[in-house]
């Protein structure tokens, strides 16, 4: 698999990123390995994390996800040096009302903690999960700095940010000359593309890796939903606390109507709507590398299938046009 730069970093990281927060909740640890290991054998050396993972349960599994990575790497020695490890920190870890947020305490604390949970003594990727307006930005980026001048991290990020909070968190890192977010993970998809307004031109104009999540929508996408009335058993939509979030940004009749008009779109291209919906976020060239999850080995074939045939421009046009709503729907959504 081809490599792409990351951002302005001499980086290069493969174009797709392994999304893990299914690990420890939807995915047992066989499942997770067997995922990683296709992930792997497929070319896709680029993995992401978060402490609070995995993503659905009630904070009783913080860290599984971590941890199973983390014998996933130990179980091959060497492995190590042959993936880009990344993890985010911000959510709660703890009952103490410090064991969260971006203070310095708690990301000189989280780090260590993910070190140890991921069996590494560094990482590729260090990213701040969601903006903390309760603490200055100047405090967050001056403990990034120092963890990045310890060893521990090589490059930092931030996920979840508006357009206004990156531009002044880069603001303030080149003002002080320390470290600055060289990635930003946003929410990105056929049916959500409020990024295209402010934060894409932002990451064009600054050279910001862009890796966004949620490409299929939770599956949505897929096509495999069928109405509003009628809830899918299993997934996203229907499994752990999570289930809520994704009915509300997705399970609406606005959107099962536009999927679809989307069905005979990839039918005549002969392909998945899932590799259509991927390959229509590859042929954007503001993404770095989307970052595809999976409950299942077999759930990442629709994806590697999209790296290997671009979308045909004429199809992704049709998407585009069809598709232009969800550019300015409610940030909400």
């Amino acid at each position: 698999m081809r490599h792409v730069q990351f951002g302005r970093t001499g980086l290069r990281v493969s174009p797709l990123c392994l999304g893990t927060m299914t690990f420890g909740f939807q995915c047992d640890q066989d499942e997770s390995f067997a995922i990683l290991d296709t992930a792997f054998e497929a070319g896709i050396s680029f993995l992401d994390a978060a402490d609070v993972y995995p993503n659905g349960h009630s904070g009783e599994l913080a860290g599984d996800t971590e941890r199973i990575i983390g014998r996933w790497l130990a179980a091959s020695p060497g492995r190590r040096g042959d993936v880009i490890l990344a993890s985010k920190f911000m959510g709660r870890m703890g009952r103490n009302p410090w064991d969260g947020g971006a203070s310095r305490k708690h990301i000189l604390d989280a780090i260590d903690a993910s070190l140890e949970r991921l069996q590494t003594d560094y990482l590729d990727l260090y990213q701040i999960h969601f903006w903390d307006d309760r603490t200055p930005i100047d405090e967050t980026l001056g403990a990034l700095d120092d963890v990045v001048r310890a060893g521990k991290v090589r490059y930092v990020g931030c996920s979840n940010y508006a357009g206004w909070q990156l531009a002044r968190a880069i603001g303030r890192s080149e003002a002080r000359g320390i470290v600055r977010y060289d990635s930003v993970q946003p929410r990105y998809n056929l049916l959500f593309r409020n990024p295209e307004r402010d934060l894409f031109p932002l990451c064009e104009h600054d050279d910001i890796a862009v890796i966004p999540y949620n490409p299929l929508a939770g599956g949505f996408l897929t096509g495999k939903h069928k109405s509003v009335d009628e809830l899918t058993a299993g997934g996203r939509f229907e499994h752990g606390t999570q289930a809520e979030r994704y009915r509300e940004r997705y399970w609406h009749d606005d959107m099962f109507a536009v999927v679809e008009q989307m069905k005979p779109l990839a039918e005549a291209a002969g392909i998945s709507m899932a590799q259509m919906a991927m390959a229509w976020m590859l042929a954007n060239p503001t993404v770095t590398a989307p970052i595809v999850g999976a409950s299942k080995p077999s759930q990442l074939a629709d994806a590697i299938a999209a790296v290997e045939n671009p979308i045909d421009p004429d199809l992704k046009a049709e998407l585009d046009d069809l598709t232009l709503h969800y550019r300015v729907v409610d940030a909400d959504r």
